[in-house]
């Protein structure tokens, strides 16, 4: 008989293991699978800004699968049709975003359970997530392995932050710093020293409340430093950012020309 896989991320934020990651923007299984093949602990498949739907999500899921990294899906938006599909293709961890407000928690843990304990709808049959039915106990037991993680990425969010990680169900909270920022009034500069403070206190109330902090932080010192606030699933780099860069550097080393490429801390 077919088993439900074992969520090894999940395990490891849970245990407060530092989990490296990277941001998959790019929409193509080819460079999901050479991502996948680099060692992180796991790969943000990002259908919030890359230009992903339910197929091409599916798609870089089975390109992952072979390997140790783990596949984090963030969808577009918190709508629970979607979320629905994102599970049965086969995500066992979500990352949705622009979570304000602990309903919008206690709305994701819903849509992300059966009935009685939440609204997803029942179709295990059908879905890669229970290998068309050859997990014979998928409905039952898929709960233990879903792992559910909320973007808190707002000056409201941060408002209501002590009650959004109190929501049963919820596994750990990312503070995005791009939004933040621009919601604090800084765009483009989550390395102001209001937004720093705001995330470094928010990345430790989150600890402390047993719950795992995320963020991501595309340099190398910052992701240190939150990883010292207790920051313990951290992505530390982007595809396209790293792609651009490249390109970028082969081109200058030859021409002697200077990279146009900008580099921030945070994204």
């Amino acid at each position: 008989m077919m088993h439900i896989p074992q969520n090894t991320f999940k395990e490891a934020i849970k245990a407060g293991r530092t989990q490296l990651g990277l941001w998959l923007s790019c929409a193509n299984a080819y460079t999901a699978e050479i991502a996948a093949t680099s060692g992180y602990d796991w790969l943000l498949v990002d259908g919030e800004h890359g230009p992903n739907d339910v197929p091409t999500l599916l798609a870089q899921l089975q390109a992952v699968a072979p390997y140790p990294s783990h596949a984090v899906v963030r969808p577009v938006n918190k709508d629970p049709a979607l979320i629905k599909q994102v599970l049965d293709i086969g995500a066992q961890t979500l990352l949705v975003p622009m979570v304000d407000t602990a309903q919008d928690a206690r709305d994701l843990v819903s849509a992300m359970r059966y009935a009685p304990r939440g609204i997803r709808g029942v179709g295990a049959v059908v879905a890669r997530a229970a290998r068309w039915g050859r997990i014979a106990d998928y409905s039952a037991a898929v709960e233990e392995q879903l792992c559910l993680l909320v973007q808190v990425e707002s000056v409201r969010g941060l408002q209501n932050l002590d009650e959004i990680v109190q929501v049963e169900g919820v596994d750990g909270v990312f503070i995005g710093p791009a939004d933040l920022s621009a919601s604090m009034g800084h765009i483009d500069d989550a390395d102001h020293p209001e937004v720093r403070g705001a995330i470094e206190k928010a990345i430790r109330h989150v600890r402390a409340k047993g719950k795992a902090a995320g963020i991501l932080a595309t340099n190398p010192v910052t992701a240190k430093h939150y990883m010292a606030q207790g920051a313990n699933f951290v992505a530390i780099a982007v595809d396209t950012m790293l792609f651009t860069k490249a390109m970028s550097d082969a081109l200058a080393e030859v021409t002697g020309g200077a990279t146009s490429v900008k580099t921030r801390s945070t994204y």
